[in-house]
Formats: structure tokens, sequence, C-alpha cells
């Protein structure tokens, strides 16, 4: 049953509209009443409905108002609009943003059911065209995984009529920010490319990005200048920056998925050239692999002197040159990897990682992995690295000489036979009364902390060595592997294997 709100401020309208409307025979649902634009906002967001009757003039927010707003949320939702005669032309212009009707007051009985109705079988009609629209998707999926036999490929070149022969034709995968694009634009740019490029196929794939099947272009120096002027067009007609990665130029659409996957793996490198971008294979080869140096201990030593400029500038200068000498992404992606880790550690070792402001390991990395630039990650560093300093500032007074001596010491020495006892002969304190104060100062025993410091030596050495898991596990104290797994991803949140892997990307 669809369900249905009545927005108006006058409550005998209101009234009079839940009661000359046979809700049951025409399979529908009063679901809500509300008196205002605001109070019908407020409803939506909380329980949805498909149809909305609304006045279009009333206090605190108009119908028209209203109508903006949800369709900015949900493009399905039908309306339709009440309105006086001197409401006329204002109605008009609600026609405009797809409203399925209006009614003029007084209401109409019969007219008002009849709308309701036919609300009701535009909502089912759309529905079908999107799982129609849905299902296009998910074929066409299916056919560039690649996986299909002969007789599925002779299949899918007749679902989406492509030519079966030889020829020449190029293909790309455009991308566009989700955050700062309304869906509506979207859609007028799609059309507008159908309708203006006669030799382009364009296919929406989920969630936010097109397939470009470019027909009649037999160089790849051709196919990237029609796309980048393409690209220019979408620009300056829609205001739409967009992210194109183009595959190699092929002779026949059983090539497709190849070509797709070269496009799909090229769209990584949107994080290092950022939207507006154009770019093909050679954009791979020009680049080096090599690996970044990253002063560890410099960077430490600045965050913990709480020297804000000279941290955030190492980082500045970390991120602009590596991008500037065109590094590869993966090494771009090491590099980052790095300094989250060795933010982490911080974090760790001066109990900062339960603030709410500060973001723990896995999230840090997944917002890495799904951040459009590069220049979005470093905001990402400098924002957790002020917040470290701000903290570090709050906790300076903390420590005790002798405490900070003991950290000091097994950050140097975490190899040797260290124990408690050793440490408190070494500072001529008592063992039990030195262990009180360690654990109310750093709110561990030294025994945990001590086991800290090892899991992020070992980290240390499975991002920058190839030496196996269960080596490490043995050099830094741990003879039995399986117990250092269990160790090392409570102090992480990843497995061992899991952070040497994302190494590679």
């Amino acid at each position: 049953m669809r369900k249905v709100m009545i927005v108006e401020d006058e409550e005998l309208i209101l009234q009079g509209i839940k009661n000359i409307v046979h809700w049951n025979e025409l399979e529908l649902q009063l679901f809500h009443m509300a008196h205002s634009g605001q109070e019908a906002l407020e409803m939506w967001k909380k329980e949805p409905v498909d149809i909305i009757i609304t006045d279009i003039e009333m206090p605190e927010m108009s119908g028209l108002e209203l109508l903006k707003k949800i369709r900015s949320e949900e493009e399905l939702v039908r309306f339709i609009i009440l309105t006086g005669y001197d409401d006329f032309e204002y109605a008009r212009e609600a026609i405009h943003l797809d409203v399925e009707n209006y009614i003029l007051k007084p209401i109409n009985e019969e007219e008002l059911e009849k709308q309701l109705k036919e609300a009701a079988e535009k909502l089912e009609e759309l529905e079908k065209k999107k799982i129609r629209y849905i299902d296009e998707k998910t074929e066409w999926l299916q056919f560039l995984s690649g996986k299909i036999s002969e007789t599925g490929y002779e299949y899918y070149c007749e679902r989406f009529q492509l030519y079966t022969g030889s020829g020449h034709f190029g293909a790309a995968v455009m991308k566009w920010s989700t955050d700062s694009v309304k869906e509506n634009k979207i859609t007028d740019m799609i059309l507008s490319l159908k309708n203006t490029e006669k030799q382009l196929r364009v296919v929406h794939l989920p969630p936010d990005c097109l397939l470009l099947l470019l027909d009649g272009f037999g160089k790849s120096q051709e196919v990237k200048e029609y796309f980048q002027m393409i690209q220019n067009e979408i620009e300056s007609q829609f205001d739409i920056v967009t992210y194109i990665s183009i595959g190699p130029v092929f002779d026949n659409y059983r090539k497709l998925p190849e070509c797709y996957r070269v496009a799909m793996k090229l769209q990584k490198y949107l994080l290092v050239d950022g939207f507006g971008s154009c770019v093909d294979e050679k954009h791979i080869q020009d680049r080096k692999s090599e690996d970044i140096v990253i002063d560890r201990t410099l960077l430490r030593k600045l965050i913990l002197k709480k020297e804000n400029e000279g941290a955030l500038g190492y980082i500045e200068d970390l991120f602009i040159n590596n991008v500037k000498t065109g590094v590869s992404l993966e090494s771009l992606y090491q590099m980052t990897v790095q300094v989250a880790m060795l933010l982490q550690e911080i974090k760790k070792e001066y109990k900062l990682d339960n603030y709410e402001t500060l973001h723990n390991l896995p999230d840090l990395l997944e917002t890495i992995y799904r951040a459009d630039d590069i220049f979005g990650i470093k905001a990402l560093f400098i924002s957790e690295i002020n917040e470290i300093i701000r903290y570090l500032h709050e906790e300076d007074s903390q420590y005790t000489p002798v405490v900070r001596q003991i950290m000091d010491e097994v950050q140097k020495n975490y190899k040797e036979n260290m124990n408690l006892k050793t440490l408190a002969y070494k500072y001529h304190m008592n063992a039990s009364y030195l262990g009180q104060i360690f654990q109310k100062e750093v709110g561990c025993s030294f025994t945990q902390y001590l086991s800290s410091k090892k899991i992020e030596i070992a980290k240390e050495l499975i991002l920058n060595t190839n030496m196996k898991i269960s080596d490490i596990a043995k050099q830094v104290g741990y003879p039995d592997t399986s117990y250092f797994y269990r160790k090392f991803k409570l102090h992480y949140g990843v497995a061992p294997v899991s952070l040497r892997e994302m190494k590679k990307y």
C-alpha cells in the first residue's frame, strides 16, 4: 500500500481531505498529516512516504520549498500541489519541478482521487524503469568482467547492440565527485552526451562513473584528444569536473573487457592527478616506481617536541615534492601507510588513541584508500598531527622523570631481557613502588607497555622488510606465531599479513 502525507496549514481543509478520499479503495494509506512545510519535512525524514499532497502557501516553509528539499534526497516521491487562484503562476513554476499536478481550491473530490491514482501509477512505472535500469547495469558489469563464453558474448552483443565485426574502437571510464554534483545534473549531462555525440555510447555504471565507448578512432592520441574535448565541454556546460581514464584502442568488442580493466586501473591515479585530468596508459609508463624515504625519526621528534610548524611543513614538503617528481601510485600509497603507522605509534605510546577526534588505524587507512586526491590525504594527516600535538600539550605534565626515563629505555633497548626489577635496581627504586607509579602514569603495566613496543617494532619490519612473519615474531620476542598474530591484531586492528598486503596498493 502506498503511503500518503497531507500538508496543509488550515485544519479544516486538512481534515476535509482526510475524510473525502476513499483511501482503501485507492489502495493508499494516509500516513502523515502536517500543518507546515517544516513539520512535513521532519516527518518525512523519520518515515518517508510515496505521495505528498501539499498546499503551496504555508508559514515557515512553502510547499515549493518542501518539494525542492525532498526532491534533493528522493526523486521518486510524487507531489500533488493545492493552490488558490492567486497562486496559479506559482503553481505553474512547481510543474517544472516534476509535480504530479496541481489542484485548485475548493478541492474537487473526484479530481483529487484521479490525481492520487495517477500518482500511484506513475510511481509503479518509475520503479519498474529503475529495476530495468539496474538489471542493465548488472549485465554490463557481467560482460565487462570478461568471464563469459562465446555464446554469452554473442548474447551481450545482441543485447547491447554492439558491432560484432572488426573496426576501430576506444573506451574510457569517467568519474565525478559525488559530493558536489546533484543526480539531476548527472542525468542532464548523460542525456546531452547521448543526443550530441552520435559516435559515443554512454553507459552509467554504479555507483558514480560512466563507461564511454567510442567508434571510428584508430589512434590512441586521437582517442585521448576526443575525450579531452568531451571533458572540457562537460565542465563548461554543466560545471561538472571529471576524471577520465582511457583504455587501449581495440579492434573487436571481445577486447573491451581488457580495455575496461586497464581504464579502471588508471582510475586509481585520480588520487595523485585529481579531478580535471584525462589519462591513458602512457601516464603510468612515465611515472617512476621508487621507494619514498621518510625521515621517521625527524617527524616523530617534531611531533613530540610539539613543533606544529616544523611537523606540518615536513608533511607539506613530503607530499608536494613526491607528487611533482611523478613517483608511482604504489610508492605514494606506501608513503601514506608509513605516516599513518607512525602517527598510530605515537598515539599508542602517549595514550591518545581513545580520543574521539583522532582516527584509529583501520579508519585512517580506509579514509586514505577512499580519498579522491592526494591533497585530501595530506589534509587528513595535517589535521591528525594538529590534534596529536594539542593533546600532547594537555598531557605534557603527566610523566615523572623516572617514568619518562623508563619509556626512553624501552624505546632504545627493547631487545634486551628487560623487566621492572632490573630497571628498579638501575634507578635505585623499590620495584613494587616503581610498578605502581608506572601503572598510574602510563595507564598500563610495564609488561603491557613493553609488549606494545615490541609489536610496534614488528610492524616496522613487516612494512619495510621481506622477512617472514614468523621470523619477525621471533625477532621481537614471540616464539609462538599464533600468539603474536593475536597480540598484533589486538594492537593495530589488522592482522600482520593484511598490513603487508596494504603496502602493495
